[in-house]
């Protein structure tokens, strides 16, 4: 007999606590490639702490997508439609007067990777974005992550520049990505 296959929901307010512990979970298999230190687990507890997911559910409402399967989280895309970037309005030019949405976190358990969640919460993001009249996604990816950079590339994102993340006093190259929603 086969399972159910997960369902797709936006984010409820008593989902924050397993949201970030799904979070800090693939931001350290992401990010900790060396090991952890400090700057890790700081950025960690700040982001993804219980008081931190809890505002982030409150006022992401409609833009904060959850997997789920047997009252189990899986994954989830953050998203937020109207945000711009410098590099996609430079790269865009007389287009970019055009409404555009921030793919700001798509996070899946590497253990169900490979089973279309990511496909699925990037449509749902995609969705909500059309709906809010965005024409263009975009979003930004740590050059370190080639696994997710390569996947991006298959989906049809286009890279269209550099941008730094900083934190802690030191910058780290993200690459800009576009697609249109």
């Amino acid at each position: 007999m086969s399972q159910p296959p997960p369902i797709l929901r936006p984010a409820r307010p008593d989902d924050a606590q397993v949201l970030g512990a799904l979070a800090a979970q693939v931001f350290l298999d992401t990010y900790a490639t060396a090991g952890i230190r400090p700057a890790l687990v700081r950025e960690v507890q700040q982001a993804f702490g219980s008081q931190a997911m809890a505002a982030l559910v409150a006022r992401a409402i409609g833009g904060l997508w959850v997997a789920e399967h047997q009252e189990h989280l899986l994954g989830f895309v953050q998203f937020a439609p109207g945000a711009r970037h410098a590099v996609v309005d430079a790269w865009a030019g007389d287009r970019a007067v055009l409404p555009t949405a921030e793919i700001e976190r798509l996070y899946v358990l590497r253990h169900f990777q490979g089973q279309g969640l990511g496909k699925a919460l990037m449509a749902a993001a995609a969705g909500q974005a059309r709906h809010a009249g965005c024409t263009r996604l975009w979003l930004t990816a740590w050059v370190g992550n080639a696994h997710a950079r390569a996947w991006y590339g298959r989906q049809g994102w286009r890279d269209i520049g550099a941008t730094p993340h900083c934190f802690e006093g030191e910058s780290f190259e993200n690459r800009v990505l576009v697609k249109d929603a």
